[in-house]
């Protein structure tokens, strides 16, 4: 990957189980991720613990699913719990090839039977010295101590009235924590079949969304071996879009039940 872009992919990967959970696929969508090589990936339905399914699944890895993908190419990650049961957890997850300034796991479920929650970061990009040395010539883009970028993971609810107030949670937290002139990308499941976030996001926020900048509409991404429901999204400022692709072919179709959409960024 060029050094002086970013490249991002967004993932429900449904606990790691293909489409009604007959089989047990996160070996696959491991290879998948690899070969995507992608700088960030933003992962939802990351499942962080699972006792019954570590018992009775052969192939269930020793490592948690999040250390499984993570392994010996995503060397920073962060998990952050959305819904918790008697048998373990699951929620969001990000796994970084830049290092981690921060993070933080934001409840915005309005409802305790719904437990949503918001995996904020700020990962730390190279600067001009190091960019200079891996590409050997000099950037003047980068400052000498490196970028922030502020990285933001969500899996928004079902219901119109749970997202609208979860919607006004994540506005709020952009509001009082990420610099009107920091680089931002959130991406993730926003379940928002009926576009109502992108009026707030875009005239509050200075947010644009990166197939609806690049296409003219969203891309449809549910489900995945028929996409016709523009479920998934990544929303961006501050910095400059360079391409965005959904993945459908083969693996894909055959993994999870969302379609995983990647986007390039330059600095």
């Amino acid at each position: 990957m060029n050094k002086k872009s970013l490249r991002v992919l967004t993932y429900n990967i449904h606990k790691g189980f293909n489409v009604g959970n007959r089989r047990f696929v996160l070996h696959q969508i491991r290879d998948a991720l690899i070969a995507a090589d992608a700088d960030l990936m933003f992962l939802q339905e990351m499942q962080g613990e699972h006792q019954r399914h570590r018992q009775k699944i052969p192939d269930w890895p020793v490592l948690s699913q999040l250390e499984f993908l993570a392994e010996n190419t995503w060397p920073f990650h962060v998990y952050g719990k959305n819904a918790v049961y008697n048998a373990g957890h699951h929620g969001n997850a990000i796994l970084s090839r830049h290092p981690f300034e921060r993070w933080e796991n934001i409840n915005v479920s309005p409802f305790p039977w719904a437990s949503r929650s918001l995996l904020h970061g700020v990962i730390r990009l190279p600067g001009m010295a190091e960019v200079s040395q891996a590409v050997g010539n000099r950037c003047d883009r980068l400052p000498e101590n490196g970028q922030d970028v502020h990285i933001m993971c969500i899996h928004f609810g079902l219901t119109g009235k749970e997202r609208r107030l979860q919607i006004g949670k994540l506005s709020a937290r952009i509001d009082s924590h990420v610099p009107h002139d920091a680089p931002l990308i959130i991406a993730g499941d926003f379940n928002d079949w009926l576009e109502q976030a992108d009026r707030l996001f875009h005239d509050h926020l200075g947010l644009q969304e990166i197939f609806h900048v690049t296409y003219g509409r969203y891309a449809r991404s549910f489900p995945s071996w028929l996409p016709f429901l523009p479920m998934d999204r990544i929303y961006f400022r501050g910095l400059t879009p360079v391409s965005c692709e959904r993945l459908t072919r083969a693996p894909w179709h055959t993994l999870s039940d969302h379609a995983p959409l990647t986007a390039t960024f330059s600095l």
